[in-house]
């Protein structure tokens, strides 16, 4: 009994000890994840390990003991522009007739596009070197089309030059397009892809 007594208090401190080496590894994990967000938003595309570790505030070994190489933190990433995808996915749409909610999918995207564009290129830049990326982004691609093709009426998704060309115009490359290459804004972005979207509904067969 009296030995126990006296073990106790050693096995408590080892035991706050361990929590508060918890707590500071999973702060500094957070402040990395946050420092290559917020530089990857900043318009740095590829920002190297000594940068994060910078803008951290943490050691560069710190930064490999929580991501044993870039690839990790990029996968991170991927989760922030995923998780802004689901967000937009699970609400609901405004519109009440199906060809209503396929013109508001490019408001719904260019919405997302605007939001994630910074980490997308990013991420691209990198997908041709990582299969983590490039599964994740086949993901994406594939989830993306699954609710157009949810959307559209069976006989319409089942038409594949009309299918793949409304996926098309809704890609994140055809907004990328028209929003750098073309200095289009959003607002006339969105107008451009639902002139183009409608068109298309309107030679389509009568589902």
């Amino acid at each position: 009994m009296d030995r126990a007594r006296y073990l106790l208090p050693h096995a408590t401190d080892d035991a706050m000890s361990a929590d508060g080496r918890r707590r500071r590894g999973q702060d500094s994990r957070a402040r990395i994840v946050q420092s290559m967000l917020d530089l990857v938003r900043e318009s740095h595309v590829s920002p190297s390990a000594e940068l994060v570790a910078e803008r951290a505030e943490v050691g560069l070994r710190t930064v490999f003991r929580h991501f044993k190489d870039l690839e990790s933190l990029y996968r991170e990433m991927s989760g922030v522009i995923e998780s802004e995808l689901m967000a937009l996915a699970d609400t609901p749409f405004k519109g009440s007739s199906w060809r209503e909610r396929v013109l508001e999918l490019v408001e719904r995207r260019g919405w997302a596009y605007e939001r994630i564009a910074p980490f997308k290129r990013a991420s691209d830049v990198h997908r041709h070197q990582s299969t983590a990326l490039d599964s994740h982004n086949a993901k994406l691609v594939a989830g993306a089309r699954e609710i157009l093709r949810r959307e559209l009426p069976a006989a319409l998704a089942r038409e594949r030059d009309l299918f793949e060309a409304i996926d098309l115009l809704l890609s994140f490359d055809a907004w990328r397009r028209l929003r750098q290459d073309q200095d289009l804004s959003p607002e006339a972005t969105t107008e451009v892809l639902q002139v183009m979207i409608a068109a298309l509904l309107d030679r389509a067969p009568s589902p």
